[in-house]
């Protein structure tokens, strides 16, 4: 193993505090062989990043079954809100038994393409918005972006190439990443850290 690798091993083994939810998640998500669970190291910076919005409004599209909704949810403040929305019930019912009671948190089993569709014609807004499936990453990205407010984080990952991808997948990545970073309303970080994470900040 080399040093640089030696060091990030030694940074995911230094994760400290996860939500109290996480380990029931975990382990429902593994008795669903459900292979597509965020990683804790995004997990981990969802939550970090959640907690500089405080009384904001949060969206999660692709909930999956809670993992990385359990971090943001950790991070966020009492008066802060979460809608999370995966097209998904199987996977949803984890985290409605596990997140459900919180009142911080509504869970929404729809299409994203839809509720992006919907969210654009009732003009809502986001201070949050992590997008962990295809729509408002690969597909309504510009509805996505427009229901960010201005200073609001928008947040993907899985930018690094993954084994269980499709092989057009890369082009798309590389669609993706160009035309955000092409655009001049946001400041765009890219970190080859993790499965890959970008982060973009709206400037107005």
């Amino acid at each position: 193993m080399n040093k640089i690798n030696e060091r990030f091993v030694t940074m995911e083994s230094k994760i400290q505090n996860p939500p109290k939810s996480l380990a029931s998640i975990q382990k429902e998500t593994k008795k669903l062989k459900f292979k597509m669970a965020s990683d804790p190291m995004v997990g981990s910076l969802l939550r970090t990043l959640a907690a500089s919005k405080p009384k904001s409004s949060f969206l999660e599209l692709g909930t999956g079954t809670g993992l990385a909704t359990s971090w943001i949810l950790d991070g966020m403040c009492e008066n802060s809100q979460l809608i999370t929305v995966d097209n998904d019930a199987k996977l949803l019912d984890v985290a409605n038994k596990i997140l459900g009671s919180d009142q911080r948190i509504k869970i929404l089993n729809k299409d994203a393409d839809q509720f992006l569709e919907e969210s654009c014609q009732k003009k809502e807004r986001f201070d949050f918005i992590f997008a962990d499936t295809w729509g408002g990453k690969y597909r309504f990205l510009e509805e996505a972006l427009n229901i960010l407010n201005p200073h609001g984080l928008y947040i993907i990952d899985d930018m690094l190439p993954q084994p269980n991808w499709p092989t057009d997948h890369p082009v798309k990545v590389k669609s993706l990443l160009n035309d955000l970073e092409n655009r001049k309303d946001f400041y765009i970080t890219k970190l080859e850290w993790s499965c890959g994470v970008v982060i973009c900040t709206k400037k107005f």
